[in-house]
């Protein structure tokens, strides 16, 4: 790829998140004013010290105003942005880019979803058919549910030996989750029953997919050199890396759903960009979309925290578990923190401001005091998607 990266140009210096849920009592308005209003006490700002804002929701709006008559900004450029369900991650990169290039100071990034009571559920593009042929007739979790028969075969593991893989992945995402306040469902689940779950698709479950809320989050970013105006305890963008597949996946009789290959060149330049040689030893963390639990499952490889055919294996050794050498979504993930689509971006890099400035609860706190998080989101299907990877640090150089 071509993307020269800003790594330590632009920091991090303030942050805000609801929690995701079911919010009966609360509109896309309500969630993105709590959000900003946290993100703005933690950077000891206010809205009119912001530039420029960007704004990322799939299906709560379409246009800046938006988020401009909620937070009542008067004359200041609003941009939204809708990338499927890295829709959020897409607005941090906006922002970002923004500041480094020189054309704001301080930027905004904020991602919001109401859908639970909007008249409809579902993820991306509901009641809004897409024209650009990326329709599909088959559900979400029909298509990543063929992600476990093509990795039975192609690695020769046992497909009920990967029904406990995946059902380790869940109890794992619930673990974390329970002990998040913010998180939509705060309940620990054994394996038991997510194995013993009514099916969705295929060998999947319901506690194998991931549910849909309402939530924001919001970030506030200025050039590396201004952060420690706003807070001690910034963290830098070391990289931001997005790729928009062609779709050819779904016409190729090669594919086979063992890997995402939008994925897998994100990581590759994400890593370029920050300079990262070993992602499993270098990381304090990742959150990645774990939109369903195969899906994680194959994250593992795409994103070079296992070798090909080997996350399985590692799944089940807890390498990724909350104590393991890697955590991955110590905050729940998508699986238990909620999937507001617009949302979700930031609110893993939320995750992220928290563990490294060491604010986690004690209880899903880290067990590693590596400088390193990453963030994956990813929108679409198998052999169809948008794929987004950030890496971020406490430290500079």
């Amino acid at each position: 790829m071509g993307s020269h990266g800003i790594k330590d140009r632009v920091a991090i210096v303030g942050m805000g998140c609801t929690a995701f849920g079911e919010h009966w009592d609360k509109g896309a308005d309500n969630l993105m004013v709590e959000a900003s209003n946290a993100a703005f006490e933690s950077a000891g700002v206010d809205k009119y010290g912001i530039d420029a804002f960007w704004l990322g929701t799939a299906m709560s709006g379409n246009s800046g105003i938006t988020l401009a008559r909620p937070l009542q900004v008067e004359g200041k450029p609003v941009t939204h942005v809708e990338n499927y369900c890295a829709t959020g991650s897409e607005a941090l990169r906006g922002a970002a880019y923004a500041v480094a290039s020189g054309a704001y100071d301080i930027a905004m990034a904020v991602g919001v979803e109401k859908v639970k009571d909007s008249g409809y559920q579902g993820a991306v593009g509901a009641g809004r058919p897409p024209t650009d042929g990326t329709e599909r007739t088959l559900t979400a979790a029909a298509m990543y549910s063929m992600i476990v028969p093509a990795y039975s075969k192609k690695y020769g593991v046992d497909v009920g030996e990967l029904r406990g893989v995946l059902a380790h992945i869940a109890a794992k995402n619930h673990y974390n989750g329970a002990r998040n306040p913010r998180a939509q469902f705060r309940k620990e689940v054994s394996t038991e029953t997510i194995c013993g779950a009514p099916k969705m698709a295929g060998d999947l479950g319901v506690f194998d997919c991931a549910g849909v809320g309402d939530g924001a989050a919001a970030a506030i970013v200025v050039r590396a050199e201004d952060a420690n105006k706003y807070t001690d305890k910034p963290l830098y963008v070391k990289a931001l890396s997005l790729v928009a597949g062609t779709g050819a996946g779904l016409g190729d009789p090669e594919y086979d759903y063992t890997t995402f290959p939008e994925v897998a060149a994100t990581a590759r330049d994400a890593y370029e960009q920050a300079g990262v040689t070993d992602p499993r030893h270098e990381l304090a963390m990742a959150e990645v979309h774990d939109c369903f639990t195969p899906t994680e499952m194959v994250l593992m490889e795409d994103l070079g925290f296992a070798e090909r055919g080997t996350a399985w294996k590692e799944v089940l050794a807890g390498t990724f578990d909350l104590g393991g050498d890697l955590p991955i979504n110590p905050d729940g993930g998508l699986k238990s923190f909620g999937h507001p689509i617009g949302a979700s971006g930031l609110r893993m890099i939320f995750e992220a401001w928290l563990q490294l400035r060491g604010e986690a609860p004690p209880e899903r706190a880290l067990g590693n005091d590596r400088p390193l998080a990453l963030t994956h989101n990813l929108g679409g299907y198998p052999g169809e998607m948008v794929s987004f990877v950030s890496i971020v640090g406490r430290e500079q150089g």
